[in-house]
């Protein structure tokens, strides 16, 4: 797949003030759509009738569906960004490794709660799972989520930085992560026995160990 730019799902032209309105207008729809989870919601053709535009509205704005897609996953980029700033650069440069670990988690815990995150999830479960295929019918929406995951591993390499962990542990560590907080948030909307606090503080251990044992001399 040739990789794009970031922001390669926004149609490339300056619009006015009131296409920038409308515009946002629309992407603020499309999350609630999403986030809705209800049947038919990750359809751009149902969430322009809900804001009383045209699909020839939406192409006019975006392109085609694959580009709608994908500026509403960039149009989620700077909130995203905003809170994981504070992982990219601890409170206290001194900051423990088991801290550094433990505010990665619990941000993601209440972060993934979000709906926002809701709206992603809902739209990432509607499109195709095999890479390939995603990147053959929504090139522009592909190339948005594989700069989600960049983004994501570079979050976690600074998180850690000065702290002389091995990268390839860093990489392991960031990968597993996400899907593990969806597990415990998964378990959260659910409803469980389970001690989520105690399953987070466990989690945190447990990786902060394994960071621990790879520390570069």
């Amino acid at each position: 797949m040739t990789r794009q730019v970031a922001g390669a799902g926004m149609v490339g032209r300056r619009p006015n003030r009131r296409g920038s309105a409308t515009r946002e207008s629309m992407l603020e729809a499309a999350l609630r759509s999403l986030a809705s989870g209800e049947p038919g919601s990750v359809s751009a053709n149902r969430i322009a009738k809900e804001i009383g535009a045209t699909w020839g509205a939406v192409q006019y704005q975006f392109g085609d569906t694959d580009g709608f897609w994908a500026a509403v996953l960039h149009h989620t980029a700077e909130r995203r960004a905003a809170t994981f700033s504070t992982l990219s650069t601890p409170v206290q440069p001194d900051a423990p490794l088991r801290e550094r670990v433990g505010a990665i988690i619990e941000t993601l815990y209440h972060g993934l709660a979000s709906a926002d995150s809701r709206a992603i999830e809902n739209l990432r479960a509607a499109l195709p799972r095999d890479p390939g295929e995603l990147e053959r019918l929504y090139p522009r929406t592909a190339t948005e989520l594989f700069t989600w995951g960049k983004s994501w591993l570079e979050t976690c390499q600074n998180a850690f930085a000065g702290l002389n962990v091995h990268p390839e542990r860093v990489r392991e560590v960031a990968a597993l992560i996400p899907g593990a907080m969806r597990g415990l948030v998964s378990e959260r909307q659910l409803g469980s026995y389970a001690d989520l606090d105690m399953a987070r503080r466990g989690l945190t251990y447990a990786l902060a160990a394994y960071l621990e044992g790879a520390r570069v001399q």
